[in-house]
């Protein structure tokens, strides 16, 4: 039987929570990403991208353990072991001694992180729907950026004050807290017909089941071109900013006020998804995201950086545009498939996510001496996207008339 739900004010904090342990656990190390390569004997800027990009390797393999068993045994308990896992793998990254170790805790910790980011997924998907889902979704991510605008500056503040561990411990209470609050508060929302028996085939068949839904498919691919691209900046912001334009102290306010861009456009989306629907605003900023980054590729394109304010109001603007996508084009996928979100949030976050990993690493391997690289990723995966996006749009008109 199902307690009552909590407050929705409550619900949005609790599930932008759950997906914030895992903002904190990348943007936090921002800052100290030089002086971890250091600690760790790794002296190459590519090869510290690999303490951010590692994270989600793990982020998008752990949803296909932790997705099943959500279906079969509750969303709750799952969210338990990740945090469990979550704060073991933490002190591997505490005490690692090399870069191959520490990159093996990162991928531990995304493998654990992943429990709470994909139960969350699937339980907005148990307790709303369609628009509603999206807008919730909108909140929720409104919430989940604080983080990125605060991670950066509180990593900061934590390594001059103590070191770089420190960082890490930061994160463990911070999962420990959010953990309590969300066993002291939130009900199962896995109602009983949709349970499903854990079963070595239970993999198998939810991904027969949910390639039955081009929409779920094609949007699932369109993320994970739009994820990948971000995942560059996110990867090589340290390295723009304090390498190439030497703003090392700046740098935490910069990366604050563009993810204060991103926050703002995901609570517009929260009132315009409901007024306008989640595929017309996924179609206009899809389209918006790829003019704004051609237009500084043929602006930039053979010369040095533009100015810092420029770089800004370029990134300002792409950033703006991408935040209309991520929670859209996740709900947009999950939509078909509420009778197994548990298992349809894992395989579509993984999709997602293995799309993403190597695009960053290979398009950031270029972000060197230059920021070009990042915006002629960013036109590539856009334009891509928008084939996938157009060939969603012509068989949903040629099945029209079918179905009159």
């Amino acid at each position: 039987m199902f307690k009552k739900r909590i407050p929705q004010l409550e619900f949005i904090a609790l599930m932008a929570s759950l997906m914030a342990s895992v903002a904190l656990a990348i943007d936090a190390l921002l800052p100290a990403l030089d002086i971890i390569g250091f600690s760790v004997g790794s002296v190459s800027a590519a090869d510290n991208q690999q303490i951010i990009i590692m994270i989600f390797l793990g982020l998008g393999i752990g949803p296909l353990l932790f997705g099943p068993i959500s279906d079969s045994i509750g969303r709750k308990p799952v969210v338990y072991m990740g945090f469990v896992l979550f704060v073991l793998s933490s002190f591997l990254c505490v005490y690692a001694q090399s870069l191959t170790v520490l990159v093996i805790g990162r991928i531990l910790q995304g493998i654990a992180l992943s429990a709470p980011r994909t139960i969350c997924i699937a339980i907005i998907r148990d307790t709303y729907s369609g628009d509603h889902m999206a807008r919730i979704m909108s909140f929720v991510t409104v919430v989940f950026l604080l983080i990125p605008v605060i991670a950066p500056a509180l990593g900061k503040v934590v390594l001059d004050a103590y070191n770089w561990q420190a960082i890490f411990y930061v994160q463990i209470v911070f999962a420990i807290v959010v953990g309590i609050w969300f066993w002291r508060r939130q009900p199962e929302t896995l109602r009983e017909e949709n349970t499903v028996k854990f079963t070595s085939s239970i993999f198998t068949d939810g991904l027969r089941e949910l390639l039955k839904y081009k929409q779920t498919v094609g949007y699932t691919f369109i993320s994970g071109f739009i994820t990948g691209s971000f995942l560059v900046y996110l990867s090589t912001a340290q390295q723009v900013f304090q390498e190439q334009y030497n703003l090392k102290e700046e740098f935490p306010y910069i990366f604050a006020g563009l993810a204060i861009a991103i926050g703002a456009a995901t609570f517009l989306n929260g009132s315009f998804v409901i007024r306008f629907g989640m595929k017309k605003l996924i179609t206009v900023f899809l389209i918006s995201f790829f003019l704004i980054s051609f237009t500084y590729v043929v602006l930039f394109f053979g010369k040095a950086n533009p100015s810092i304010e420029i770089l800004i109001l370029f990134l300002g603007a792409q950033f703006f545009s991408i935040s209309f996508l991520f929670g859209n084009l996740r709900s947009a996928a999950m939509q078909p498939i509420g009778h197994i979100a548990g298992i349809g949030a894992a395989i579509t976050g993984f999709v997602a996510t293995l799309m993403s990993v190597p695009i960053s690493t290979y398009i950031g391997g270029f972000v060197v001496d230059t920021v070009f690289p990042l915006f002629l990723g960013f036109t590539v995966c856009a334009l891509l996207a928008l084939i996938i996006l157009a060939y969603l749009r012509l068989t949903q008109q040629k099945t029209i008339p079918a179905s009159v």
